[in-house]
């Protein structure tokens, strides 16, 4: 009978590399903290236990938004990744089967990685299974030695190498699975004598070795899959290798992304089929965009809807709370906030729209503003309401609350401080006076 798998997540670095007071395993990537990647890869095996280490720094934040399945324990002192892992042990409870770990600063990894790992592990029915790759790029690993026979003997990490062990080209990747009773028995032997001075992981494979329990090797081919984050330099090139995942899922889902190389999309923003997105936009949060909207280019988006066959841009910012119903657009230059545009209303250039409800087949003409805060009426926001086809001239200004009712007109250059009646026409601007040989005029006197 298959033993259920307990996982550990090791995410209570500092992140002295990435020169931040943010915790290294909080720091934001393609719209997610790097440790939720991780979170996310591993819950999907359905693990339980399912144990998250972390700093007293991170505590928490992460306990207010780790899913329900994850239990988070807290290193205390950062002593190592041994001390990491012994952390997890009272959370881990009375588990006596497989145990999986894996490190939080790792977000390209993947379900399926995962899950090879565990199954060779229990094929293998091994005291502990390591995984290692092979790569060209110089990565600060441990090394993986092997026997003269070629069974691994030990793990050494790239500080206490020798040159020789520098030489080797079988790196240890940092994930693990072990036999929970051979794993607790490996932690309480741990000493910190090396280099760093503290206790290493690695060190309880060498020691299992040692008393001839059955260690074994997952080679894993996809080794940039395993990379971990250590500098800010690293934490770019994994948004990079994420970013190209996300993209490459959409345009397989029947999404047109014109040029994927000026295009970013963070992980919780949802394309439909046949949506298409121009060069240099940015989709961010939870925005939604509707088949057949076409987005861009040059437009930021950010917990924005956008419906189907809507326009939007280009240079063109939806901010939180945008709502843009069927067939609506929002042009050149125009930036809308926490705002419903109704169905076919456009919204063609150069405006500003902010807590306002406009209703459908409504025309705003260039240079809109709805003026939304009045420190008179409090400190909210007050809103702005434009009813169903509604014709609006350039340069007006709604200073609200306003409301302007069905089929009314607007005439450019107003500001707007009362209602509009439907149907009724407002024009609310000073009288042109010309002042007659004005040029001529001694203008000091």
């Amino acid at each position: 009978m298959t033993r259920p798998l307990a996982a550990v997540v090791m995410a209570a670095g500092l992140g002295t590399r990435m020169r931040s007071r943010v915790p290294k395993h909080l720091h934001p990537l393609v719209g997610r903290r790097m440790v939720d990647w991780v979170v996310d890869a591993v819950r999907a095996l359905g693990s339980s236990p399912f144990v998250v280490v972390c700093s007293p720094e991170a505590q928490g934040e992460l306990a207010a938004s780790l899913p329900e399945e994850a239990v988070l324990a807290v290193q205390a002192d950062a002593r190592g990744t041994g001390d990491a892992v012994a952390a997890a042990r009272t959370a881990l409870g009375g588990h006596d089967g497989p145990v999986l770990i894996v490190p939080g600063d790792a977000p390209l990894l993947t379900a399926d990685l995962l899950e090879a790992l565990v199954k060779a592990h229990t094929d293998g029915e091994a005291a502990v299974t390591i995984s290692s790759i092979e790569t060209d790029r110089p990565l600060a690993y441990g090394r993986v030695v092997r026997d003269a026979s070629g069974d691994l003997s030990r793990i050494v990490e790239e500080r206490d190498a020798t040159a020789e062990e520098l030489a080797i080209r079988e790196l240890n990747a940092s994930l693990y699975v072990f036999s929970a009773p051979d794993l607790w028995w490996a932690l309480e032997r741990l000493d910190a004598d090396n280099a760093q001075g503290e206790l290493y992981l690695t060190d309880t494979v060498g020691d299992l070795v040692a008393n001839r329990r059955r260690v074994a090797v997952h080679r894993i081919r996809d080794s940039a899959a395993t990379e971990g984050v250590n500098t800010r330099e690293e934490l770019a090139r994994a948004a990079a290798l994420l970013r190209e995942r996300i993209l490459r899922a959409h345009m397989l889902a029947g999404v047109t992304i014109v040029d994927p190389t000026t295009t970013w999309i963070e992980y919780d923003v949802t394309l439909e089929p046949d949506a298409v997105v121009h060069p240099f936009t940015f989709l961010r949060g939870r925005t939604v965009v509707r088949g057949d909207a076409s987005v861009g280019p040059h437009v930021v988006a950010h917990d924005a809807e956008i419906g189907t066959g809507v326009t939007v841009g280009p240079f063109c910012y939806l901010r939180p709370g945008t709502v843009l119903e069927a067939g609506s657009k929002a042009g050149a230059f125009v930036e809308v906030k926490n705002s419903r545009i109704g169905e076919r209303t456009k919204v063609p250039h150069l405006s500003y729209i902010g807590d306002a409800d406009i209703g459908e087949d409504t025309n705003i003409g260039a240079g809109a503003i709805t003026a939304n805060y009045r420190p008179e009426l409090g400190s909210e926001k007050q809103r702005t309401v434009i009813g169903r086809n509604v014709h609006t001239g350039s340069d007006n200004v709604f200073l609200a609350p306003v409301q302007i009712g069905d089929n009314a007109w607007v005439g450019a250059g107003s500001t707007i401080t009362e209602d509009v009646p439907d149907g009724a026409l407002a024009v609310a601007r000073a009288q042109q006076v010309n002042k007659e040989d004005y040029r001529g005029r001694d203008r000091n006197h």
